[in-house]
Parts: structure tokens; sequence; C-alpha cells
């Protein structure tokens, strides 16, 4: 867990790797999709263009996601302005992904550009930047899994995400024990400016005794599904599976001979299926979100949606007229 990468001299400002691997992964989503897209762009300004316009729609669409979804518990009698600090964390990468798709289909409809082709690469290009951020939650230690006995599973740091959570009682997600019963000792410390704080004590306020308790003790941070790394992995495989169907589709449109999920906007629709279905189940063995509605959480409820909607457009896609490629510039 390496939530700070390094810090930036001078100015002391350090580099979330959370942020660092979000940037990474725009990078190559942008790189996926202006490869694949050589076939049909005319101006491969366009491809840059939109990406700007939705990696800057992705950190708003995920800060207001993770706000409306954490109000009450992050924000609510805190002051207005905290609701923009994401650099102290806080952000939701299903919410942005959704209004950055938004932002790509009204630049596509605006420029009046070939959008089934466009969305078809884009849907690649969104699992390298899936690939990329998960790795992000890895090191920051957010998105954590459930406990598990297995060969692969990770301990999170004293103090970690993880650590807190399994050392409390959670109603939402309807435990009413923790995981790991911590004495009330290693819990409220006065900080540097003389206030009490009834919080997990920081690791640094801990005596040579406790720390060695929390570190290589029975009071260390039980293991947990490595929920991060099974969503890079699997959007990896999501990605080369969307490159297979994309490759059928081109095929198909080169010989005029469609077949079922072939036409231009296929891949952009199944990769909402697949993604729901992935996602789903990912968070049956994650250990972070509360349970919102029938014992589901909030993603959950959303794959649900987005599922429904992937079905929905391979079906108008299939039925639809085969969007063309407007005709080369001078003939």
């Amino acid at each position: 867990m390496h939530p700070e990468l390094f810090e930036i001299p001078i100015v002391h400002l350090t580099v979330k790797s959370y942020g660092f691997m979000m940037v990474v992964g725009f990078l190559a989503a942008v790189a996926v999709i202006r490869y694949l897209s050589r076939p049909f762009t005319r101006d491969p300004q366009h491809i840059t263009n939109a990406a700007l316009y939705a990696l800057i729609a992705g950190v708003v669409g995920a800060r207001a996601f993770f706000v409306i979804h954490y109000f009450t518990e992050e924000f609510r009698g805190e002051p207005w302005y905290n609701v923009f600090a994401i650099w102290n964390g806080g952000l939701e990468l299903i919410g942005g992904v959704v209004l950055a798709i938004a932002v790509i289909l009204f630049y596509l409809w605006y420029h009046q550009l070939p959008t089934c082709h466009y969305l078809d690469a884009l849907a690649i290009g969104l699992t390298a930047a899936l690939m990329f951020g998960r790795i992000g939650c890895f090191l920051n230690g957010c998105c954590y899994g459930r406990p598990a006995e297995l060969p692969w599973a990770v301990r999170f740091p004293y103090g970690s995400f993880a650590y807190e959570s399994q050392v409390r009682s959670d109603s939402d997600r309807g435990r009413l024990d923790p995981h790991l019963h911590l004495p009330d000792e290693y819990f409220g410390y006065t900080d540097d400016q003389g206030d009490y704080i009834p919080r997990l004590k920081p690791f640094k306020y801990l005596t040579p005794a406790q720390r060695e308790q929390v570190t290589e003790g029975p009071y260390r941070c039980l293991p947990v599904h490595p929920t991060q790394l099974y969503a890079s992995g699997g959007a990896l495989i999501l990605g080369l599976i969307l490159y297979g169907l994309w490759r059928r589709s081109h095929k198909a449109e080169r010989t005029g001979r469609y077949r079922f999920l072939t036409k231009p906007g296929s891949t952009f629709s199944l990769m909402f299926v697949l993604y729901a279905i992935m996602r789903f189940t990912l968070e049956a063995i994650r250990d972070d979100n509360p349970f919102e509605t029938a014992g589901l959480t909030i993603a959950q409820i959303l794959s649900i949606g987005l599922g429904l909607l992937g079905i929905a457009l391979a079906i108008f896609f299939s039925l639809a007229k085969p969007e063309r490629l407007p005709a080369p510039s001078g003939k």
C-alpha cells in the first residue's frame, strides 16, 4: 500500500498513487482509442479533444458520485467547500465513467462524427483506463475486499481503510461485531494541537509493544481479497474480449455481411453487459460499500441498470441500419 508515491521538492506537494494511475490509465485509453480509430479518423485531434473533455467530466462525475453517496458520513456539518477537496481523496470510478461517456456522446454528436465507430473504440479504451485505475485503488488501499483465508489474500497496514473497517462494527453492511476485536486502548488520543480525537490512534502514537501487536501480533490486519487486482485483471480480460468482438465487427463491415452483434455499436453495447457482470460479482466479495436496497450495494444496483442498458443498446444496434462511414475527403 503506497497512497503517496513521492513528494515534489520545494512546493512539498505529494503525488497520490490513485491520481497518478488515473492519469496513466487516461493516457493508455487515449493511445488505444487513437490506434483503433485509424481506419475512420480524418482528424486525430478530435480524439485528443474528446479525451480531455472526458477526463474533466470523469473527475467531476467521480467526485459528484462520491459526495452524493457519502454525503451524510463525510460532508454533513462540514464546510461546504470540502466537497471540492479531491486532494484528500474521495472519487468513485463508476460515476466518472457515466459522465465521461455522456460528454463524449455530446462531442461526437456536435461534430457529426461516426458515433458508433468511435464508441466501439472507446469501449476498449475504457478497459485500459480501468485496468490502471484499479491498480491505483490497490496502492491507495481503497475498494478493499472481505477477509479471506487464501494464498493470494493480502494484508493492509495498520490504519488503512481495510484495517479501520475491520476493527469496527458496520450496521450499513449488517455487521454487528467487528472482524477484529481491538482493545479500547488503541482508540482515542491527543493530537499535537492538544485536541482529543476519539478515533483509532495513528501509528506514531502507539507504544513499541502496541506497534508490534498490530504489525506482527494478533491485532494485525486480517488478510483480504485483493479485489482491486481482481478488477484490474478482469478489465484486461474484458478488453481482450471486446477487442476480439471489435475485430469480428470490423471484418463484417468490410465484407458487408453482418451477423449477430457485429454491427457498429455492438462492442460498445457489450461493454456495459460484461462490465456489469464483473462489477456485480466483485461487489459480493468487497467489504467497503454499504448495502442500500435488498442487500445490494449502490454499485450492484447501478450494474443491473448498466447491464439492462447494454442489452437494450445491443438489440437496438442489431435491428438498426448499420452506420456508414463518411466518404474520404476529395472523393
